[in-house]
């Protein structure tokens, strides 16, 4: 399929619109969110009050654009298809674990966690545009599984959160815990094949294909 060319005007506006979420993403860390106006956000982004207000009408909208951008990656890619578990966990898994290893999504979280109790509107946005259209995401390949034979899965959202849970807890949530915690990109695929692993030996049926050695 070809992709359409942007126009001039329509490429202006992208990168103005990627100046502007940078910008927000930077002092909302520095400020915190109720700190933060457009105005200043206008400032640092080097655009006028004008167009940040055209794109974005409220710091609620901006913010809904950063949860946007952090999580785009994960729109952008197609689930793979049913038939090896082995080999779709896998996919999956380290798709998850470099979508949680740039920058943009760390900082996203710390300023959820920061103005979770003046504003858990953030947190909700976070959860209803981001994480959950994810999860939702994981769960479908699951099922598309467990209906085509190579897996038995009688909860699939449980399974989902099981494996999400497993790549995540050390890939991602000690680095917004413990001071200059590091995974090597070596130690990250490990994480994420012992996932796999843990799932196809869980759930998955035997003389399928899939295998927890594989």
């Amino acid at each position: 399929m070809s992709k359409v060319v942007p126009t001039y005007h329509q490429r202006v506006a992208r990168e103005k619109r990627a100046l502007i979420v940078k910008a927000a993403t930077e002092l909302f860390l520095e400020l915190g969110y109720d700190r933060t106006s457009l105005a200043r956000i206008a400032e640092c982004s080097g655009v006028s009050r004008a167009t940040l207000f055209k794109q974005f009408p409220s710091k609620a909208a901006l913010f809904d654009a950063i949860v946007t951008e952090s999580w785009s990656t994960a729109d952008e890619e197609d689930p793979p298809p049913a038939g090896d578990i082995a080999d779709g966990l896998a996919v999956i898994g380290r798709r998850y674990a470099e979508l949680l290893g740039q920058a943009q999504m760390t900082d996203l979280f710390r300023i959820v966690i920061a103005e979770l109790p003046r504003f858990p509107e953030l947190a909700h946005a976070q959860f209803a545009r981001g994480k959950m259209p994810y999860f939702e995401s994981v769960r479908s390949y699951l099922l598309a599984e467990h209906e085509a034979g190579t897996v038995r899965v009688e909860d699939v959202e449980l399974a989902a959160t099981q494996f999400l849970g497993m790549i995540s807890n050390y890939v991602f949530w000690p680095t917004l815990l413990v001071p200059g915690w590091e995974v090597s990109a070596e130690r990250v695929s490990q994480v994420v094949d012992e996932a796999v692993r843990t799932l196809v030996a869980r759930y998955a049926v035997t003389g399928s294909g899939a295998s927890a050695d594989d």
